[in-house]
């Protein structure tokens, strides 16, 4: 029987399936959520959500009757997925409910900007910003009818994430912690620390070797501070009903 939730937000074109390594290892004790978002594999059909506050109302109104058991929940987000669990995040707590901890990985803190356009450019930038990142199989890159398939929901996701602007007072008041590729372009270690001023619990950062998908080359490392995470969960809820 499960006696914490981890739930996975994918990165800007990710899927669900990324995090199976992870479900595989904290399976049976956690009860591993891995969002699907429109657009992509066994939900390709369904448009894409372009707005990253409209996929956070969405993503909030599946998760919020799942929370209702109160199972001690962790939400861990990767790049885009960091912003979109922070966000969710901060909707639940607003419901009363929410995780107890976000942890935000590979992602600089939703008061910083960059003019980034990466949404904007032909297909074949889209495809070299990928290739740039590491992020994505390079056997869907070399098969060029599913990558094809896949651009659009890509596309959606960079527009989302590229678009989005946070509000820099906006504060949860779960627990976050910052995974960070010490070469990581998408994220230098000051706009890392820029999480802080986005929570009033505990905060900590974490920075691993490795560039924006460190988390692939690392993962015994990433298991171990999620699993500490869900640790700390797990003792808060035995210290209330103590």
């Amino acid at each position: 029987m499960a006696t914490a939730r981890l739930v996975c937000f994918p990165h800007a074109g990710g899927a669900a399936s990324f995090f199976h390594p992870m479900a595989t290892a904290f399976a049976p004790s956690v009860d591993v959520v891995s969002l699907q978002y429109p657009g992509r594999q066994d939900r390709r059909r369904e448009s894409c959500i372009d707005h990253l506050p409209t996929l956070a109302d969405a993503v909030t109104a599946e998760l919020e009757p799942c929370l209702a058991d109160g199972l001690p929940t962790v939400f861990f987000g990767h790049s885009m997925g960091a912003l979109l669990a922070f966000e969710v995040a901060w909707r639940l707590e607003r419901r009363g409910t929410g995780p107890g901890t976000v942890i935000a990985s590979g992602r600089r803190a939703p008061s910083t900007t960059r003019e980034e356009q990466v949404h904007l450019g032909d297909d074949d930038a889209l495809i070299e910003e990928i290739k740039r990142l590491n992020g994505t199989d390079a056997a869907l890159l070399a098969d060029e009818e599913i990558l094809r398939m896949s651009l659009p929901a890509i596309r959606g996701d960079y527009t989302a994430v590229e678009t989005y602007r946070g509000d820099p007072e906006r504060r949860i008041g779960a627990a976050i912690t910052v995974l960070t590729g010490d070469a990581d372009p998408k994220t230098t270690a000051d706009e890392a620390r820029g999480w802080e001023r986005h929570t009033t619990g505990a905060f900590r950062v974490v920075v691993l070797p490795g560039g924006h998908f460190f988390l692939v080359d690392h993962q015994p490392a990433v298991i171990r501070e999620v699993t500490a995470d869900l640790d700390r969960g797990r003792g808060q809820r035995s210290g209330r009903a103590g």
